[in-house]
């Protein structure tokens, strides 16, 4: 099965070793599905790791996000779009995921962002939360 996930569960995944999001990364490591990443997927990451908020916060070493990233490009399966969406008009940033999992058949997005999970799905790929996503793999208590 293939899987786009959205930056905000990379980022909560990396900043606590609980909950959903780094469960959901957890059973990717085991092989439980691939993942899918874009270029514009992999650029909102960077940008998303490296706002001043999340800096302040958690004080994520630059060397430890280019590693990260690094390893998302070596293990992820990589698509490059070739249609630009504009389903989500409130962030169109958001679109980049919908462009990747379309250009790469995925069956699903794992989100915490609103904006994305209003839609519930799109031509066909489901749109989950992290919780969501887990119970979906039979993970009880997500």
């Amino acid at each position: 099965m293939r899987v786009v996930l959205d930056a905000n569960v990379y980022v909560s995944a990396l900043i606590s070793e609980k909950g959903a999001p780094a469960r959901v990364l957890e059973q990717w490591q085991h092989e439980q599905f691939d993942v899918v990443i874009s270029p514009a997927v992999l650029q909102e990451l960077d940008r998303v790791l490296h706002y001043p908020r999340l800096q302040q916060r958690y004080h994520l070493p630059e060397a430890n996000i280019r590693r990260f990233l690094w390893l998302l490009q070596r293990q992820a399966i990589q698509v490059d779009p070739s249609q630009e969406l504009r389903v989500i008009g409130s962030d169109p940033a958001d679109n980049c995921y919908l462009e990747c999992a379309t250009a790469a058949d995925a069956s699903i997005i794992v989100s915490g962002d609103r904006h994305l999970l209003e839609l519930a799905q799109y031509e066909g790929i489901q749109i989950l939360s992290p919780t969501g996503f887990l119970a979906l793999l039979g993970l009880e208590g997500g």
